[in-house]
């Protein structure tokens, strides 16, 4: 059996989060970091690629908790998003609508993004810290390992693999480039977004294994437009996966780390409390889930 991990965007929080969940499931006995092909998009992208390296599954969290790495900060900020990304919100929901071309609202996206001011492109990739600091410029995972990006000028959405010729530190940064927060990244003369334009999971990307387990923030959270689409464009991808003949299992957060999230998912300050949560709720979803991974 052929077994994937797929993991969702959720800004610095989301990375606290999934760590403590994947770390919590590993001391429980469910080793997640096993998976024959690990798929990131925007926070999950950092995630999976640490997993991917072989980073130990249950210490995952350790350091987010210690609050001791910088390595979550990119851009080298402790500041929170602009409290203005109503135009990306906006934007988002259109391209999730259905009514007009998706990549075209990417585009639309992506100038957006290349108008805004952010820190700069290498300073958002050096702020990736010491989790990749040792990494020769083109190295990628030798486990099986995609990560999603969006182009900024064309929409058209991107899945960076070993395949791609590029490095996986570049190639992460680009699918954690929130328009408006962070620069789009350069690869192969071209800039990149992050890959959560397209979808907060990119799942039906996984397709083809016969097992896939699907870790996702906030999915249609808080309602309205967005939230519905985003829901909606979920449900989709996973049934793309069971048509194709595989076994989903998705795990969302769980009340306890929904409460320590906070409200906004770009809080650095929210990680450690994040992490704390993902490893009991892993913890406590160990039997259930080893059931399905062993």
């Amino acid at each position: 059996m052929t077994r994937a991990l797929v993991l969702g965007g959720g800004g610095p929080v989301g990375i606290a989060w999934e760590s403590g969940l994947i770390a919590g499931l590993a001391q429980g006995g469910v080793d997640l970091g096993q998976a024959d092909f690990t798929l990131g998009t925007s926070a999950g992208s950092f995630v999976g690629a640490r997993l991917a390296l072989g980073a130990e599954a249950a210490t995952l969290a350790d350091p987010i908790i210690a609050d001791e790495i910088p390595a979550e900060r990119p851009g080298g900020s402790e500041r929170a998003a602009p409290a203005d990304l109503s135009k990306l919100m906006e934007l988002m929901a259109e391209a999730q609508g259905g009514t007009r071309n998706p990549a075209e609202v990417r585009a639309e996206i992506g100038a957006w993004a290349l108008a805004a001011q952010t820190p700069s492109e290498e300073a958002f990739i050096e702020s990736f810290g010491r989790s990749f600091a040792t990494l020769p410029a083109d190295a990628w995972p030798e486990r099986g390992f995609a990560c999603t990006a969006v182009d900024a000028e064309s929409g058209a959405f991107k899945m960076w693999t070993k395949a791609s010729g590029v490095g996986v530190v570049r190639a992460v940064a680009s699918s954690c480039s929130v328009p408006g927060v962070y620069p789009p990244v350069t690869l192969k003369g071209r800039r990149y977004i992050d890959g959560g334009m397209r979808s907060a999971t990119n799942a039906d990307m996984a397709a083809g294994h016969q097992l896939v387990v699907v870790i996702a923030l906030r999915l249609g959270a808080g309602g309205g437009v967005v939230g519905e689409r985003i829901a909606a464009r979920f449900e989709e991808e996973i049934e793309t996966l069971k048509g194709g003949g595989a076994t989903v299992l998705t795990i969302t957060p769980d009340e306890a780390s929904v409460e320590a999230f906070g409200l906004n998912l770009m809080d650095f300050r929210k990680r450690p409390g994040a992490a704390r949560a993902g490893v009991a709720q892993g913890l406590a979803y160990a039997k259930d889930v080893g059931a399905y991974w062993s």
